[in-house]
């Protein structure tokens, strides 16, 4: 089963900047799943972590796995 970010919205309570997945690509209700989060050099966290040297910070990228 896949899922666009709107179908991801009425599953998920998260919004930006906290809804770290764009869309889901396979879904195994209460299983598993994949999806994919563009990131982009425009995310605000990239503001400060590290100027000129952006790294997505770790928690993130654990939360986004979460």
């Amino acid at each position: 089963m896949e899922l666009n970010v709107k179908q991801i919205m009425e599953i998920l309570p998260h919004r930006y900047p906290m809804l770290l997945v764009d869309r889901i690509l396979d879904l195994a209700p209460m299983k598993s799943a994949v999806g994919i989060k563009c990131v982009t050099y425009n995310e605000p966290f990239f503001q400060g972590h590290f100027p000129g040297k952006p790294v997505m910070p770790g928690v993130l990228i654990c939360e986004a796995m979460a």
